[in-house]
């Protein structure tokens, strides 16, 4: 109903890129990812040298500070689309556009840990490995805190056990499970990945999560 409503939209307004955008993040929800891609591209044609604009939150934080943009969601969301369909090239490229409007602690850690884990997919493991050194247990975020302690556990500095809320995984959200599951399939311990993987897919409450799109895009390549 919601892919209803923004297509209605465009055909009123068809040069609003933020229409594209977000009928291009209702559609990673439904699976139909070669038109998200093609949503998220038609948005980033539209915002060329224009001015990024705050997003108001639809959910706001405990700050009530917005901390994303037309710009970091259109470059972010088609990364996450050439993500889910296995091209880490078409990915990156997308990803390295949205760290250059990363402005806040917040989109940094967010779109540091999807281009982490794309580079490594790529197996640029140094390249991979200069994106956490900007990263730290002091940064001001306001609600990406999962992504922060995910990257401080790629990087050394947290153990798994720090990550889970409480030490507890049956806590945790499939942002975090699926961040973990990589963190156990890059080291080699296969049998815990796979262990972390089922327990994630069994959260279907969680299906329109970007780790829970993940998980269930690997196991079908897999």
């Amino acid at each position: 109903e919601a892919i209803q409503v923004y297509s209605e939209a465009i055909d009123v307004f068809p040069e609003d890129a933020r229409l594209y955008r977000h009928r291009g993040h209702r559609y990673l929800s439904v699976r139909e990812i070669d038109l998200a891609i093609r949503d998220f591209e038609q948005a980033a044609a539209l915002i060329e040298g224009t001015e990024d604009q705050v997003e108001p939150d639809g959910l706001p934080n405990a700050r009530g500070i917005p901390t994303s943009t037309l710009q970091f969601n259109t470059w972010y969301h088609l990364g996450l689309a050439h993500y889910l369909k296995g091209d880490y090239t078409s990915a990156i490229e997308a990803y390295h556009n949205c760290l250059g409007v990363s402005d806040n602690p917040d989109a940094l850690v967010a779109t540091s840990y999807w281009t982490y884990l794309t580079l490594r997919r790529l197996g640029r493991d140094a390249d991979a490995q200069g994106l956490l050194g900007p990263v730290n247990a002091e940064m001001d975020i306001i609600e990406n805190d999962a992504y922060r302690d995910l990257l401080l556990l790629y990087k050394g500095e947290l153990a798994v056990d720090g990550v889970m809320p409480d030490g507890d995984d049956a806590l945790a959200s499939a942002t975090v499970l699926y961040g973990v599951m990589n963190a156990h399939r890059l080291e080699g311990r296969e049998a815990e990945a796979e262990s972390t993987e089922q327990r994630l897919l069994a959260m279907s409450d969680q299906w329109a999560s970007f780790g829970y799109l993940a998980a269930e895009a690997d196991a079908a390549r897999r």
